[in-house]
């Protein structure tokens, strides 16, 4: 009984720990969540063959408390037929050999009640033992919950730090984004862009400048020559 309340001791204070205080206290809760996760495999495997040897123990004791039940009923069958053999004995007239018949009767009688004592005595070790059973298989389930949480939490802080390290290189990013600031480096070069198109537009307006001075200058020359030829025409009416 000794190792079998030790295993459910240890099945029951593992069952009832506090993980989430666990963790707070952890340093790296990671990989104490992997370590309790193998501790707990190993246990459980651990408390479920021992929960299995129990079994066995008890189904061997109920086995003997069984037939040594249906001794006890053999053996009062037995005797009530070896007393009515030797009523029917005696009857007839046959005392010694009815003597003998109630003789195998009280052995049976006796026998019978070896066989009531062993069901008696069996009786309280066989609650004591399907009690452990009960309590060890109760906190063998409990411990296989407690595994599933701990799978559980530990799947979740994972996933919680990929996604912590997946936004710390976003931000790693938007800063450096900061440092660079594309927005700047374009507004120059939209200034660069523009003071080009601005020279262009200089240097056309400049050529369009220069050709109107061309043709006004041509035309100049030309009203010239008019006053010219008028003027000769003026002089030779006259």
């Amino acid at each position: 009984m000794g190792e079998k309340q030790t295993i459910f001791g240890r099945v029951a204070q593992l069952a009832k720990a506090n993980i989430n205080a666990l963790l707070d206290s952890a340093e790296d809760p990671e990989k104490m969540l992997d370590q309790m996760i193998r501790d707990y495999s190993n246990n459980i495997s651990e408390a479920e063959q021992a929960v299995a040897t129990t079994i066995g123990n008890l189904r061997l004791a109920e086995d003997d408390y069984n037939a040594d039940v249906q001794a006890a009923k053999e053996w009062g069958a037995k005797a009530a037929s070896a007393s009515a053999k030797a009523d029917e004995l005696r009857t007839s007239g046959k005392s010694e050999d009815a003597d003998k018949f109630d003789n195998l009767a009280r052995v049976a009688l006796g026998r019978q009640i070896d066989s009531e004592k062993e069901v008696k005595a069996a009786e309280p070790n066989i609650a004591s033992q399907r009690d452990v059973v009960d309590k060890l298989k109760s906190g063998l389930e409990q411990m296989k919950l407690k595994l599933t949480e701990l799978k559980g939490k530990r799947d979740s802080l994972v996933a919680r730090q990929k996604s912590a390290s997946a936004q710390n290189k976003v931000n790693d990013a938007i800063k450096s984004v900061n440092i660079l600031d594309p927005t700047s480096e374009i507004s120059r070069f939209e200034d660069k862009i523009r003071r080009e198109e601005a020279q262009a537009r200089g240097a056309q307006e400049l050529a369009s400048s220069s050709l109107d001075a061309q043709f006004e200058s041509l035309d100049k020359l030309g009203d010239d020559a008019e006053i010219e030829a008028r003027m000769a025409a003026l002089k030779a009416g006259s």
